[in-house]
């Protein structure tokens, strides 16, 4: 068979050709001294350029194969040193085909995957992340991905090499039909990187807050003699604390101090549920009542202060939530711990008498002001919607409630004052004409609501500079920001106690008439379910007041009369509920021909709570295309920290939430998966 001939080209041919062309050369010079230079000298240069001939064409083709031998033989030494030397790569490296095959890898990715030389096995396989959709889709693109394997951290490169260029040059493949191509695959192990930068990290300073929720009153709780004693042990409680998490803490008041502490330690912290909010009840010298902690902690921010003005925010939340509770806040997220214990009411009302005297100060700088409360709104935002009405007519200002649906439970409330020559036609308008109103000199009081998404109108929060908040939930992540006036206490029964309170601070002989009075009377008496629940002195001071003022037991009993329909719905969800893992009752509120099916789900959610044994109660009830969840409690279970988790709040004994977008009955589901991975955290019982 024939064989190609082996050309040289390049520099080296031109090496080894050059004495040709000098030969050639000769004989033309040999020819011209013929011609010229006679004949003697002529024959001598003939003899001499034969020599050199045989000579040249000796060493040309005698060199010839020894040099192609001596550069066939580097090539395959050098081509051996380069497989060698990929083999022996210390970067992990592989081929794969164009369907993520293994098709070779060097020493260091098998010695990686552990496995043996020439396995051929699919990419996905080793490292599942590795999918084909996340190869690179064009020639010489390189793709990146962060992997983690066994423990450790990897930097994934592909990139894709095209063999269109091999193919042309092939002589069994079509270069036409062939698109093939292989990528090349790296790891580059970012191990050390990732523990280096998270060491960095976990020694970053995180800031905290810590405030004692009720050191007055646990002071005057304990003998005199005792109260340097108690408060000794309660310092000695924070310092040691604090100490076990490597932190510094500084008293900054009496009851407050400033923490700074590795940011691990705080993490170790949050693992621990923050433990000192329950070691410190534990602090008892003969004092009645157990001394709380509020904390609150910041981390992840772009600078120290940063981390401080987190921190501050956070011990605003837990605070505004009631207390005994840790708050840790970070650029993206709020978590809360704690929280399980019910707010001691504050015996003084000095807070309230601040509070009336900043409200009337804003009431009066403005125009109008307009009054809303929540979507849906019920007794307690209307109530306490209508004592805001008799304040500004007081200080001679026009108010407007802002009121879209009237539920069947609010209708008789409303009928009141519709077509009462006492009250004008607009003192209830809609939630358009509100938006109009908002462009002048304008106050915009929110009551029974902190969350701006279910308020009546959250367009309107935009439209009104001035914003008063009045509100007995616990505060969320989600609040109202830039609020002229805030007074959100979670200890108070109702907004119709807050307002009734501030009533009697706005100034001397406040007229309430009769019809107010019943309004503020019933939401005080609907939230606390007949002040069977949250109640407290200052409830019970409220409501004497109303009473003063004309509020009838038997008038407003006779407003909430259910009617056979309703009652027989109520009666039907608390016969049907589930009881779940034997202390949660779980139930379904039908909707069909009633008005007002969220108040009867309500109602229901209360009624469980008389059976033996149950901790909570949850009732769901579609309506308006949504899953309307109360979920209700005793004293045993933070109902609210459940229902915080379905983006709904509330108090502790008393929460909801909205669901969109699902069934009534995947909505259990998830209340139930909601408790199941509660009780697994520990949260709850």
């Amino acid at each position: 068979m024939k064989k190609n001939r082996i050309r040289l080209k390049g520099r080296l041919r031109t090496f080894l050709t050059t004495f040709l062309y000098l030969d050639i050369l000769l004989i033309l010079v040999t020819f011209l001294v013929f011609l010229f230079g006679g004949i003697q000298a002529g024959i001598i240069l003939t003899i001499f350029t034969i020599l050199y001939t045989v000579i040249v064409f000796l060493m040309y083709f005698m060199t010839r194969p020894i040099v192609i031998n001596e550069l066939i033989s580097f090539a395959t030494q050098y081509g051996q040193i380069q497989k060698t030397l990929l083999r022996e790569m210390d970067l992990p490296s592989c081929l794969l085909d164009d369907t993520g095959k293994v098709i070779w890898s060097n020493i260091a990715f098998e010695k990686t995957v552990h496995e043996k030389k020439n396995f051929h096995k699919q990419i996905t396989a080793v490292f599942p992340s590795v999918t084909a959709d996340k190869f690179p889709a064009m020639d010489d693109e390189e793709v990146q991905y962060d992997l983690e394997y066994e423990n450790n951290y990897y930097s994934l490169r592909m990139r894709k090499i095209s063999l269109e260029e091999m193919a042309s040059n092939s002589d069994i493949i079509e270069a036409g039909s062939y698109d093939g191509y292989l990528i090349i695959v790296y790891l580059f192990d970012q191990t050390a990187l990732r523990l280096a930068v998270q060491e960095v990290d976990d020694q970053s300073m995180a800031a905290g807050l810590i405030y004692l929720d009720n050191y007055e009153e646990a002071l005057e709780s304990v003998e005199e003699v005792r109260r340097s004693l108690l408060i000794a042990l309660i310092d000695r409680k924070i310092n040691k604390y604090v100490a076990s998490c490597n932190g510094i803490v500084r008293k900054t008041e009496k009851d407050k101090y400033f923490v700074v502490m590795p940011k691990r330690y705080c993490k170790v912290m949050q693992e621990a549920r923050f433990d000192i909010l329950e070691e410190v009840k534990t602090v008892n010298i003969g004092n009645e009542m157990a001394v709380t902690l509020s904390i609150g902690m910041g981390i992840d921010g772009l600078s120290y202060s940063q981390n401080y003005e987190f921190a501050r925010n956070a011990i605003d939340l837990a605070l505004g939530r009631g207390g005994d509770q840790a708050v840790v806040k970070t650029p993206d997220n709020t978590i809360y711990y704690g929280g399980k214990s019910q707010q001691i009411e504050k015996n003084t009302r000095v807070k309230a008498r601040v509070k009336a005297h900043a409200l009337k100060e804003i009431i009066t700088a403005n125009d109008t002001v307009l009054v809303m409360g929540h979507r849906l709104g019920d007794v307690d935002s209307f109530g306490a919607s209508v004592g805001i009405n008799r304040i500004s007519k007081y200080l001679d200002r026009k108010c407007h409630i802002v009121l879209n649906d009237v539920t069947k439970s609010m209708q008789p409330l409303v009928d009141l004052f519709k077509n009462n020559p006492e009250y004008e036609d607009d003192m209830i308008i809609g939630s358009q004409t509100a938006i109009d109103m908002a462009s002048g000199n304008v106050v915009l009081v929110v009551v029974d609501v902190n969350k701006p998404s279910i308020t009546e109108c959250p367009e309107l929060l935009r439209f009104c500079k001035n914003i008063v908040v009045l509100d007995h939930h616990r505060q969320g992540t989600e609040t109202i920001e830039n609020a002229t006036l805030s007074y959100v206490e979670p200890y108070a029964s109702s907004t119709c106690e807050m307002v009734s309170e501030i009533l009697q601070y706005i100034g001397e002989n406040v007229k309430v008439n009769t019809e107010e009075a019943d309004s503020m009377y019933s939401g005080i008496m609907v939230d606390t379910n007949n002040f069977m629940q949250k109640t407290g002195v200052r409830t019970f001071e409220a409501a004497a007041f109303l009473r003063r003022n004309g509020a009838d037991v038997t008038r407003v009993r006779k407003l909430f009369r259910e009617d056979a329909n309703e009652y027989k719905t109520k009666a039907d969800a608390v016969s049907q509920a589930e009881i779940y893992k034997g202390a949660y009752a779980i139930s379904i509120c039908n909707s069909e021909d009633i008005v007002s099916p969220t108040i009867i789900g309500a109602q229901a959610a209360n009624e469980l709570l008389n059976i033996k044994g149950i901790r909570a109660s949850f009732v769901c009830t579609e309506y308006q295309n949504m899953v309307y969840v109360s979920a209700r409690s005793i004293d045993e279970v933070n109902v609210q920290l459940v229902m915080e988790r379905l983006g709904g709040g509330g108090h502790m004994t008393m929460a909801g939430c909205q669901m969109e977008g699902m069934t009534v009955t995947e909505a259990i589901g998830i209340i139930k998966k909601t408790i199941d991975t509660m009780i697994e955290e520990g949260e709850l019982k």
